[in-house]
């Protein structure tokens, strides 16, 4: 599976809520830096952060753009998610996604809210 097939897997499975075809596209020690909220390291840590308890149901996802340079994959794109607390938002996102072995072994997030 190429790079950008993996990818394609990983946001498959998030507009799922599949936890198990997520995690099959990382590494084990896998770390995800979601820039300005928090960081995780390792499946465990990335698992509990797939359905955020802030969070109700699954994104609707729609990558715009997808970059690919040596070990990196960029990604860009808009979303659609409801909070617990509020309505439904909009945001706008940017991840970087760093191989190592065949897998994800690094997921930076930068996500903006949209009006």
């Amino acid at each position: 599976m190429s790079r950008r097939d993996l990818v394609a897997e990983y946001f498959a499975g998030f507009r799922a809520s599949d936890h198990p075809r997520i995690l099959a596209t990382l590494t084990d020690d896998v770390d995800w830096v979601i820039h300005g909220h928090r960081a995780t390291r390792g499946k465990a840590e990335f698992d509990g952060e797939i359905e955020n308890p802030g969070f109700n149901g699954s994104p609707e996802l729609d990558v715009q753009r997808v970059y690919e340079d040596g070990p990196v994959v960029v990604t860009t794109g808009e979303g659609r998610g409801t909070s617990v607390e509020h309505e439904p938002f909009r945001f706008a996102f940017n991840d970087l996604f760093t191989f190592r072995d065949g897998r994800i072994a690094r997921v930076d997030s930068y996500v903006v809210p949209l009006p």
